[in-house]
This record gives C-alpha cells, sequence and structure tokens, in this order.
C-alpha cells in the first residue's frame, strides 16, 4: 500500500481509519498513542484499507460517470430544516413504542452515513433521508433506536430490528441500492 495518510490526533480514546468519500485514508488517534503503534495499526488493517478504497475509487467513477450533481448550501439547509421539524417527532414515536430513551438528537449533513447512536445515547442523522421514502427514514430510525438495546450489529440485535419492522431486509435492501443516488 503506497499511498498518503493523513493523521489527525485528538483527545479520542480509540484508534481508528477512515476512507473519505474521496478515496482518502485518514487515521484518527488519541494524543498520546505512538507513531510506532499507529503504524502497526495500520498495517493490521492494510487489507481493510485497500478493499474500502477499492470501493470509494468506484463510488467515485460512478458518481462522475452519472454526473451527479452536488447540493447547494441552500438545499442542504432546507433538507436539514425539513429533517429537524421531521425526524424528532418520529423519533419519539418509535421510542415509545420500543420502550427506549435516547439522548439529544442532531442532523447534519454526513458523507458515508445514514445515522449514528453514542454511547451516550446521543442519535445523529444524515439530513439526506429526507430525500428517501417514509419507509427508508423509519427504518433508519429503528436501526438506531435498536442500538440503544444492543451496541453491535448481531443476530440479536437484527432481531430488535425486526420486532419493529418484520420487512427490514426490503428496507435496507433499498438503502444499499440506492444509497450512491444520495450520499455522495
Amino acid at each position: 500500500m503506497n499511498r498518503e495518510i493523513e493523521l489527525i490526533r485528538s483527545k479520542r480514546r480509540t484508534l481508528v481509519i477512515e476512507i473519505t468519500p474521496d478515496a482518502k485514508v485518514v487515521v484518527r488517534a488519541p494524543l498520546k498513542v505512538s507513531v510506532d503503534e499507529i503504524n502497526r495499526f495500520i498495517g493490521e488493517k492494510a487489507d481493510w484499507i485497500d478493499k474500502h478504497l477499492k470501493m470509494m475509487e468506484k463510488r467515485k467513477k460512478e458518481r462522475e460517470s452519472a454526473d451527479v450533481k452536488p447540493l447547494s448550501k441552500q438545499e442542504i439547509k432546507l433538507l436539514t430544516t425539513r429533517a429537524k421539524r421531521i425526524l424528532p417527532e418520529r423519533v419519539r414515536y418509535y421510542a415509545d413504542i420500543m420502550g427506549v430513551q435516547y439522548g439529544r438528537i442532531t442532523i447534519r449533513m454526513q458523507k458515508s452515513r445514514w445515522g449514528s447512536c453514542s454511547s451516550k445515547k446521543n442519535l445523529n442523522f444524515n439530513c439526506l433521508l429526507m430525500l428517501t421514502p417514509q419507509e427508508i427514514i423509519d427504518y433508519v430510525i429503528v436501526h438506531e433506536l435498536c442500538h440503544l438495546k444492543e451496541m453491535n450489529h448481531s443476530p440479536r440485535f437484527w432481531a430488535e430490528v425486526e420486532k419493529i419492522l418484520p420487512d427490514y431486509k426490503e428496507r435496507r435492501k433499498w438503502l444499499r441500492d440506492h444509497e450512491k443516488e444520495i450520499i455522495f
């Protein structure tokens, strides 16, 4: 692997590797971790890095060939405003059904995720969800709320999702099939 890697140090606790949508490798590391330890970590993840770089480069070429136009700042702002109006209501609805408690809800433009759930029970959602059908929005919300019960993607996690959305596999497939058209 002969590629430049950007290193970002911060007060984080773990080492993580990110492949950006424009196919760059970023390593985020705690302040006190040695360069030797970071290099060892990169070496251990070399196959993963190569696999994901190829995938991102392929997606980048697909976006370029599809001539997908990036959204304007105004369009992103409108999507974010709409998401702030709609998503919290849907989160409350499903949280009540599931009997889970959550923290803060954050909505922003993300280039690689539809949503996430932190260990502090905070939920993050991509404003681009507003470009998907309602059943897909609900799937992402239920997915993240299920992480409040299972912070992984184990069979138990998917069983929790299925309890609420028996057709989650179709919704998940739709998201995979269409994400390249929406997230760019």
